[in-house]
């Protein structure tokens, strides 16, 4: 039999990137396309295909993609406490394959049950991937935040191969086949990670007491496996009522906070301090995907009405260009910027991690700006500028990429390792609040009169985002300010 690695044996790999590393995003890469692919679509879909009005669209993508996040904090807690993060992934991937399926079978009638056990799925895969990426670090290992940059850009491989290719196949053959396409993916990916168990050591196995009776460890699992299928007809009926929507959000958020103080209680002094400086970060990215997430609401359906079919004077459509060239951009910048902290860090001039927050909000709302500034290049039918619309998600990649990778590094380096997927799920569930507060923005953009023109809504939506970059301005500056205060919480972490 085959000797085991060692977690340490894993944490002493020479060069910049760890081997695991390389197979973990071919495993998340998937899952990725499936997620972006489908994001990318939803608003499209529900126009289109169940003829929802924009306003209703937006709010039932700020919901469908709310859930997404909030079972990403239930995964996160399950695989801490009971699956590991490996059996936890494996059962997500396993319900996004019948989810996506279930939906290719019948996309009009079917899509609100398929969409639930997507939601369940990703919220088992999403946050323990990124856990295990940072347990292959040891802790002060200043190559962590390069080399969850260069994943970062890995798993974008997916998400832009599944916003080109599911926008496709959905626009231009079917909407089943566009979710059979996702499906099929999923599966790719899942038998990726059975091959990549084996370089893995003791990461990601079950969390629970190895001397404990195996009877009693797998009726807990086995607990866990019918919860959450029992939970999926209470998320249709969350998901299809957008005001039970509303009354979930405003219970799991104080719910949540009372259980992350609870946590915090049993630490003392720095990791304290610490937990509370991660609590800041997660308040914050709140807002900023909140902003972010127009990608897959407002500017989906920006695109959809309002954009010529010109980039670069090539053809292209304005919605393929929305869902992919995001990802474009962090495959090429992702790694690059990675490097570029590690050349400062060794120069001691890299900018601490408050800094950077700061900075991807000034991103954000520079991007915004770019998008206001649209109107500007619009003819007399509200049609505008393809390119000053890709140019603005340049400027935005920016933002995101001073804030998501080492938004996610900064979770593991701020928790305690028992608290590690706890607070991977916060942070997804941060990511929950910020695409239902999406949702309501894009709502709250969206013309109720159906017989609005092309032009008043561009003026619409160009005035919500200008709106968008003051606020997003505002809070980069307030983390600028404050940001020695926010260091004293932070300790030795930078």
């Amino acid at each position: 039999m085959e000797q085991q690695l060692t977690l340490d044996q894993i944490q002493d790999f020479k060069g910049k990137y760890p081997k695991q590393l390389w197979l973990l995003f071919l495993t998340e890469m998937w899952e990725r396309f499936c997620f972006y692919g489908m994001r990318g679509v939803l608003t499209i879909f529900m126009v289109q295909k169940l003829l929802l009005d924009e306003r209703t669209a937006n709010l039932q993508y700020g919901a469908i993609q709310a859930f997404v996040y909030a079972f990403a904090f239930i995964g996160g807690l399950f695989a801490d406490k009971i699956l590991g993060f490996r059996k936890s992934l494996f059962f997500g991937g396993i319900l996004m394959i019948l989810g996506n399926f279930i939906i290719a079978f019948s996309p009009h009638d079917l899509f609100y049950i398929g969409i639930c056990f997507t939601i369940v799925g990703t919220g088992f895969f999403k946050p323990n991937i990124s856990s295990m990426v940072g347990t292959l670090y040891k802790e002060g290992d200043s190559r962590r935040d390069a080399g969850f940059g260069l994943f970062y850009s890995g798993i974008n491989i997916g998400a832009f191969l599944g916003g080109v290719l599911m926008v496709y196949l959905g626009k231009n053959v079917s909407w089943s086949a566009a979710f059979l396409a996702a499906g099929i993916v999923m599966i790719i990916g899942l038998i990726t990670f059975i091959y990549t168990q084996k370089f893995l050591g003791p990461i990601g196995l079950s969390p629970q007491n190895p001397e404990a009776p195996v009877q009693k460890r797998k009726l807990y699992e086995i607990a866990v496996y019918i919860g959450s299928l029992i939970s999926i007809p209470f998320i249709l009926l969350l998901v299809r009522n957008t005001q039970y929507t509303d009354l979930f959000m405003y219970i799991i958020g104080p719910v949540t906070l009372l259980y992350f103080l609870y946590e915090t209680m049993k630490y003392k002094g720095a990791e304290r301090n610490k937990l509370f400086a991660a609590l800041v970060f997660i308040l914050f990215s709140i807002v900023f995907w909140a902003f972010f997430e127009q990608s897959g609401g407002s500017l989906s359906l920006f695109a959809l009405n309002n954009l010529e079919h010109n980039l670069l004077g090539f053809t292209m459509d304005p919605n393929i260009v929305n869902n992919s060239s995001n990802t474009i951009f962090v495959i090429i910048l992702s790694p690059l910027l990675g490097l570029l902290w590690v050349w400062l860090s060794k120069r001691n001039k890299e900018p601490n991690t408050v800094i950077k927050f700061g900075l991807g909000f000034f991103f954000l709302a520079a991007s915004f700006y770019v998008l206001f500034g649209t109107r500007l290049f619009a003819d007399e039918n509200g049609i505008t500028s393809l390119n000053v619309f890709t140019f603005a998600y340049l400027v935005m990649t920016f933002g995101e990429l001073c804030l998501s990778p080492i938004g996610l590094s900064i979770m593991t380096k701020l928790s305690p390792k028992p608290l590690w997927g706890v607070m991977m799920g916060m942070w997804f569930l941060a990511s929950a609040y910020g695409q239902y507060v999406a949702g309501l923005l894009g709502a709250g953009m969206a013309r109720t009169d159906e017989k609005a023109s092309v032009a008043q809504k561009l003026i619409d939506y160009t005035e919500g985002y200008k709106q968008l970059a003051i606020y997003a301005l505002i809070c980069g500056a307030i983390l600028i300010i404050l940001s020695p205060l926010f260091k004293k919480l932070m300790h030795e972490v930078k």
